[in-house]
């Protein structure tokens, strides 16, 4: 028995919120039940939701359609003593910051399974780098704060030589097309229809982020986001089914904007004030998918992704159409997400990437460098004990802190000198020198992907510093 969408939004079930507790409902408690005798149940706890108070299957929905006024309830945790077995890859180059934090979140009570990529580095809660698969949960942190994170390359039918004639239009493009930073947005308003999505208008929340969300539409943040013109090699019997030879290519990596932000403050806040952990651990509080907020939250990101990959598609349309480009093959994927997937056991899982992209069995994706290192189109080998993961990008070896101490404006510029590549804007904080030797991570990785492409940047555009 299958219920779909359109089958709750017949009978009034008109918010994505409780279409998607609805559909939870179902699968946990009427999988064997006729659909039409469901149908009419459902249609009875919207009408009288009252009666289903306490109720073993909608008891949760009907406490959405007719909330009851009641003290904020909160639960209390406790750690296991010993971490879950997860796999490492490139475990001797992985900092033991990163190494600790992941150790922390193998001992949350709802931890399954765990995983973490040789880009590995430190970050807030789960490391970047770091894949976390529990049971029935959504942790805001383990996501980030910059929702659905991704990078996107666009492989056009020009060659490299057409870049180096045309490498004045080029930049003049990725100036009047590419905006980064916090504030701000591009001169020529964007359309998309990702800002007519029903959450908006159905969530509190995302009403009043819609607009800052138009504003940002199509433009970048700040850090190590990139918009980047540049040569791409494919090899023979590639995953994308192009011929063998030289290509030029649009690299982009950047998230959901504000939206995303604001999204992850939210809910983070939630998290914490519902589920409480030793303190040590409470930048891994989670949200139960069995609940309201964790169903808004997964409603929420679901949507800052397409209006992540949304924003992608409007930079590379831009400067495609701007230097009269012709568009042959895409690869995108997020970093910064969660999943539901079904492990090899039966379990489903809501598996966490945080700094780790999708690296299922013959699905393409791509792994960037640095400013100036090569980045690789990969194939993906379903590695069950990666999580079906590999890397995001090169990792990073100094912090930004450490970076604008020990890297002067100079030596980047000679790097860059020396690479052929031409930076707008950026700063030391993203200097090649902070990152970890690509190479040597993708020789770590190289049981979990494998490389069908090679990018060398050429002008890159980022934040000014």
């Amino acid at each position: 028995m299958t219920v779909k969408t359109k089958d709750l939004t017949k009978i009034g079930y008109t918010d994505n919120v409780a279409r998607s507790m609805a559909i939870a409902a179902i699968n946990k408690h009427c999988k064997r039940r006729d659909k039409e005798d469901v149908l009419a149940e459902l249609a009875n706890v919207l009408q009288a939701p009252a009666n289903y108070a306490g109720h073993e299957a909608w008891g949760q929905l009907a406490e959405h359609f007719c909330p009851q006024t009641k003290p904020a309830t909160f639960e209390c945790f406790d750690l296991l003593d010993k971490p879950l077995y997860f796999k490492k890859y490139g475990g001797k180059d992985i900092e033991a910051a990163a190494l600790q934090q992941m150790e922390l979140a193998m001992r949350l009570p709802i931890a399954a399974l765990g995983a973490m990529m040789p880009d590995a580095h430190a970050g807030y809660g789960l490391p970047v780098g770091g894949v976390l698969a529990v049971e029935n949960a959504v942790i805001p942190y383990a996501v980030g704060v910059d929702v659905a994170c991704r990078t996107s390359l666009t492989i056009f039918s020009e060659t490299p030589k057409h870049l180096q004639r045309y490498a004045s239009q080029a930049k003049d493009a990725l100036m009047k097309w590419t905006h980064f930073g916090m504030e701000g947005g591009l001169d020529v308003r964007q359309h998309h229809e990702v800002l007519d999505r029903a959450e908006f208008s159905d969530m509190p929340l995302l009403k009043h982020l819609r607009g800052k969300a138009a504003r940002q539409l199509g433009t970048s943040g700040s850090g190590n986001h990139f918009v980047e013109f540049g040569d791409m090699q494919l090899f023979a019997d590639n995953v994308l089914g192009l011929p063998e030879g030289e290509y030029m290519a649009l690299l982009s990596h950047s998230g959901s904007r504000g939206l995303g932000a604001e999204i992850a403050r939210y809910y983070c806040d939630i998290a914490r004030q519902r589920c409480k952990l030793p303190r040590v651990a409470q930048h891994f509080a989670w949200l139960d998918m069995d609940c309201v907020e964790g169903q808004e939250y997964w409603q929420c990101m679901n949507l800052a992704g397409a209006y992540s990959e949304a924003c992608h598609e409007r930079i590379h349309a831009n400067l495609a159409k701007a230097m009269g480009l012709h568009a042959i093959a895409n690869v995108s994927s997020h970093h910064n997400f969660a999943w539901k997937e079904t492990m090899p056991d039966g379990r489903e899982l809501i598996v966490h990437r945080k700094g780790a992209t999708p690296a299922y069995k013959d699905r393409a994706g791509f792994i960037p460098g640095s400013m100036t290192a090569a980045g690789y189109l990969v194939c993906g080998k379903g590695v069950p004990e990666a999580l079906f993961s590999a890397s995001h990008g090169a990792g990073r070896v100094m912090s930004r802190l450490q970076a604008t101490e020990s890297i002067s404006r100079y030596e980047l510029k000679r790097t860059l000198k020396e690479a052929g590549v031409t930076l707008i804007g950026g700063s030391v904080e993203e200097a090649p020198q902070a990152y970890k030797d690509i190479d040597g991570v993708m020789k770590a990785q190289a049981e979990l992907v494998e490389i069908h492409g090679r990018f060398l940047p050429r002008i890159v555009r980022m934040n000014d510093e």
